[in-house]
């Protein structure tokens, strides 16, 4: 990690970035969790390919000693001919906080600037993203 970054603390799911762009999303988190789950039980993995958060992925562990051990054994690690940079989560991941039971529903967003215009509830879209990261984090990363 660069010096310049704010220390995190330590916690079951790590930040990846760096990640191959090119690489299709599932294949992406298929490789991701062989080379995660050598470390430990991988309770999800997150990656998207929206333009904001391509490169990057959230991998959670059944515990903070398998995270410690994932970010020392694989930071800069190649991975698909690029170097991954790793480093703790700076919050708990929504699979976490739905184990252990403090998962809190966020707050839904509107759409709209001014007080005359009507306000749009997106939570659609928004429920649409959380069930594409249950399944993704479902049957293929449970073992």
């Amino acid at each position: 990690m660069a010096s310049n970054t704010p220390a995190i603390d330590p916690n079951q799911t790590i930040y990846v970035r760096n990640l191959n762009e090119k690489i299709n999303k599932i294949e992406l988190k298929r490789s991701l969790y062989c080379l995660f789950s050598a470390y430990g039980k991988v309770i999800s993995i997150v990656a998207s390919k929206t333009k904001r958060d391509r490169g990057q992925a959230f991998i959670a562990f059944s515990d903070i000693v398998s995270a410690t051990a994932a970010l020392r054994g694989l930071q800069g690690f190649n991975f698909y001919d690029r170097p991954m940079e790793i480093q703790y989560a700076k919050s708990k991941s929504h699979a976490i906080a739905k184990l252990d039971g403090t998962f809190k529903q966020p707050p839904m967003k509107r759409i709209g600037s001014g007080a005359g215009d009507q306000t749009t509830n997106i939570s659609a879209s928004a429920a649409k993203r959380e069930r594409e990261a249950d399944s993704d984090s479902g049957s293929e990363m449970s073992e």
